[in-house]
């Protein structure tokens, strides 16, 4: 007795389930990718499931709406940034500061992307804006928790997020034209500033 035969289309289907993963953590990857290629218009059920390799009623399953996509989804890609860039290290040593920077962009250039994505879609889209501020704050209070170890005292928010800002320009420049060298020694030069502000605090005003 021979076995039935599986339609071609659910043996593709199948082995791109196999390849991709099917986990909550899976699909908001493949949410991240649509929307560093496409912008956040692209993203629907149908794109993250088909670029995931999954069924669409999964991806509703997991998520229930599109908003709730769309936050999980920021939540995600700030928190694997911040896990990555060294941000938050704590170690009070200079040369420690946002060692994981240029990595980061390498390995992970679609979160990247995708932040900047965000960014630009909540000037169109005010509702996003209490979300993406909320999570930026995690950003701004990691690079203010490394410099007050690094300078042994506390930073006030304008000079967090001027360095934060800094860093983050550096991480688009490099996205957009390559370049990680600038990048490492933009960095250096950094940390140098930051080395003379620790040596000589009456200098920072």
């Amino acid at each position: 007795m021979t076995e039935p035969v599986e339609p071609a289309g659910e043996r593709r289907l199948r082995k791109r389930v196999r390849s991709y993963g099917t986990g909550r953590v899976a699909l908001l990857d493949a949410a991240v990718r649509v929307v560093a290629r496409g912008g956040l218009r692209k993203l629907t059920y149908r794109a993250v499931a088909e670029e995931a390799g999954v069924t669409h009623g999964l991806v509703v399953h997991h998520f229930g709406s599109r908003d709730a996509l769309i936050e999980e989804a920021v939540t995600h890609a700030i928190r694997t940034s911040l896990s990555s860039s060294a941000l938050d290290a704590a170690t009070g040593d200079v040369a420690d500061f946002a060692a994981g920077l240029a990595d980061m962009v390498d390995s992970g250039p679609d979160l990247q992307a995708f932040q900047y994505e965000l960014l630009l879609e909540a000037r169109r889209r005010p509702e996003l804006l209490p979300h993406l501020r909320a999570l930026y704050e995690e950003y701004f209070d990691a690079t203010r928790r490394d410099l007050e170890g690094i300078l042994s005292r506390p930073v006030g928010e304008g000079l967090a997020r001027l360095v934060f800002a800094a860093l983050e320009g550096l991480v688009l420049h490099q996205l957009v034209f390559g370049e990680r060298e600038v990048t490492e020694e933009a960095l250096t030069q950094l940390r140098h500033l930051l080395r003379t502000l620790s040596e000589h605090p009456d200098d920072a005003g």
